[in-house]
């Protein structure tokens, strides 16, 4: 089913997103964990590209696992990185003769040990030209990145939305944002992106903390910030493993909950290939299914447009 499909239905859904192993042991675990979070009925699942597009063949394995023997809806990420339109092709062409419905597309970071994007000859330099091609040749879904703190390379945040619009106008039907910890930079973002004119359904990308030191590689990597006080939190527990990996599942669930209550259609989950923290958040969630309760939340959801409530007192 295509992701879009499952967007426009009533009830939220939730996605979970693996990086492909290195080896064939693995992958068999990485298909062990993915089976433990059947019982979720996850909406769909996504296999990232490794740096500089190094586990290309990789991820195409592990896609058409997912879908092959778990039954899952599997969305494979497509890299402009190392490849040549052709090869861009071929990929695609393997990919959809799998009954891959669905792709993400991306640019992709260079390759390790260089700071600088060269796209290949005839290669590919931006994201929107891969959706553009995408959509002129094949009958994919296809989805893209945002980023609510701004993409570290964009100038500005105006540009950014502005190079997000160009991939929206290429055929982008949804997008998945980076990692946030703070609940009003994406509020911020979303409203934002509406004033310029995007339209599609914008999902929360939420990483479940399990690793201090992890986290903060991931956050200067990609833009995102650590607030302060979850930061004195972490700090905190620094010598205390299971305690970090409470707070971050803790955390997530209270991310969500308001996320949810303000009428988001889906939250994707960075699982980093370990499902204990995120099915702890989604069996929570599932649970106390906050989507029900929006009276008096700050936000509200119509067709994923989400605007300021009126006061309760107002008037």
């Amino acid at each position: 089913m295509k992701i879009t499909d499952i967007l426009a239905k009533d009830k939220p859904s939730f996605s979970f997103e693996f990086f492909p192993p290195k080896s064939d042991e693995g992958v068999g675990a990485l298909m062990e964990t993915a089976s433990t979070l059947l019982p979720l009925q996850p909406a769909f699942v996504s296999v990232t590209y490794g740096a500089g597009g190094s586990t290309r063949t990789r991820t195409i394995e592990v896609v058409k696992a997912l879908k092959r023997d778990l039954g899952l809806e599997a969305m494979a990420h497509i890299t402009c990185v190392s490849a040549s339109k052709s090869e861009l092709r071929a990929v695609l062409r393997e990919i959809e003769t799998a009954g891959i419905e669905n792709v993400l597309v991306l640019r992709g970071d260079p390759p390790l040990g260089s700071d600088l994007f060269i796209p290949q000859p005839d290669g590919l330099a931006h994201a929107s030209e891969l959706a553009a091609l995408v959509n002129l040749e094949f009958n994919f879904c296809v989805g893209g990145a945002c980023y609510p703190e701004k993409h570290v390379e964009a100038v500005s945040f105006a540009s950014d939305l502005k190079f997000l619009q160009s991939k929206v106008e290429a055929g982008t039907s949804f997008l998945i944002t980076q990692l946030f910890f703070d609940n009003e930079k994406y509020y911020s973002f979303v409203a934002s992106a509406r004033r310029v004119g995007i339209d599609v359904p914008i999902i929360p990308g939420i990483m479940p903390i399990t690793n201090a030191e992890q986290v903060e590689r991931f956050t200067n990597m990609c833009g995102a910030t650590i607030p302060e006080r979850l930061r004195a939190e972490l700090e905190r527990r620094k010598n205390q493993p299971e305690a970090i990996i409470d707070l971050g599942v803790a955390y997530a669930t209270l991310q969500c909950v308001d996320l949810l209550s303000a009428g988001v259609p889906a939250i994707h989950f960075y699982t980093l290939n370990k499902s204990p923290a995120s099915r702890a958040v989604v069996s929570a969630l599932k649970a106390a299914r906050p989507w029900e309760r929006r009276a008096g939340r700050r936000y509200v959801d119509s067709a994923d447009i989400i605007v300021p409530l009126a006061s309760p007192h107002a008037g």
